[in-house]
């Protein structure tokens, strides 16, 4: 069977090619009647696009650079799903980068893309903290969109949750289950989505009247043995936490470990709560208590705010916040 074309589906829609093509790329010129007409036929005639033919046409390269800090935490590949199933649609490639954490590879990355990508989604790295070489991206007529872990020394769109009160309700959660001593354990306060969780937090401890060691705070790093042996010290303590709260999973599996290794029962002696979309977290002794986070679709927003930019030749984006809620589920660890 040959391929199917965009004069294929003009015809069979009784559209114009350039009417067809702007809504598959969600141009906010077309309806929304119109676009879902042409995605029915699209998909229904399994019509793929020839991006270097598009490219070709447009003088775009057609492509977007994604800038992830790692891939083991599964809220990141669940945004990266969210992402493609917008962009792919669109007739947009997706490259894929990992800045491991580091903000010098973060800064490589970033000062190789002129050229290649027609704008950049990121969710900035734990160690990054001077943001010039995505401004330098920016004067390069190249639009970034920040999700999850944004910076707001930049103007543009950032796709991100409500961290403050989802970390309340959490923290209230713990409070209600007869917590007496809650810690906070913070992978890197300088990531805004740390510094969030860990404000809604402390914001519940201080109206709930909590002070001195029956609040927390023990700051980690991102090498797991050097976080193993600074929980294990805060559990070893005399007057020890009877409830954790970690800003990340990875944080909550190393407590789940040096709970087993100190001989500590949870949740009846330590109850343990993090925000975190792994799959595994029900299936662990005892089931894990989250907070999950839309990433799926906050994926998907991100890649609709580059997408509407890039179909409006916007490179200045408006500084908007596009704020999808959490969920807290309540499990067995607490």
């Amino acid at each position: 069977m040959s391929k199917v074309n965009l004069k294929q589906l003009a015809k069979e829609l009784n559209l114009s090619v350039s009417t067809v093509s702007r809504a598959l790329s969600n141009s906010h010129e077309i309806s929304e009647e119109t676009k879902q007409k042409v995605k029915y036929l699209a998909e229904k005639l399994n019509y793929q696009p020839n991006p270097h033919a598009m490219s070709l046409r447009s003088q775009k390269t057609k492509t977007i650079a994604v800038i992830i800090p790692e891939l083991s935490n599964n809220f990141f590949a669940l945004a990266i799903d969210g992402i493609e199933s917008i962009m792919q649609t669109a007739g947009y490639q997706l490259l894929i980068y990992l800045s491991h954490e580091d903000q010098q590879k973060e800064v490589n990355i970033v000062n190789k893309l002129e050229g290649r990508v027609d704008g950049v989604l990121i969710c900035m790295a734990t160690e990054t903290h001077d943001i010039s070489h995505l401004r330098a991206l920016k004067e390069k007529k190249i639009p970034i969109v920040f999700f999850d872990r944004v910076s707001n020394k930049l103007n543009t769109v950032k796709v991100i949750t409500n961290d403050i009160e989802s970390a309340y309700k959490a923290t209230e959660h713990l409070i209600e289950r007869g917590a007496q001593r809650i810690a906070y354990i913070s992978l890197s306060l300088n990531i805004s989505v740390d510094q969030k969780r860990m404000q809604g937090c402390l914001k519940a401890l201080e109206d709930y009247k909590y002070t001195g060691e029956q609040k927390r705070v023990l700051s980690c790093t991102t090498n797991d043995d050097e976080n193993y042996n600074l929980i294990k010290k805060l559990l070893s303590s005399p007057n020890r936490p009877d409830a954790i709260f970690t800003c990340v999973e990875r944080l909550a599996i190393t407590t789940y470990t040096v709970c087993r290794d100190l001989g500590l029962s949870i949740p009846g002696d330590v109850k343990v709560v993090t925000f975190s979309n792994m799959p595994a977290a029900a299936l662990l002794s005892p089931p894990l208590t989250t907070v999950s986070q839309p990433a799926y679709e906050i994926g998907k927003a991100a890649a609709q705010a580059i997408l509407d930019a890039l179909n409006r030749n916007m490179v200045e984006l408006n500084d908007e916040k596009i704020i999808l809620p959490s969920v807290l589920i309540k499990r067995a660890s607490t």
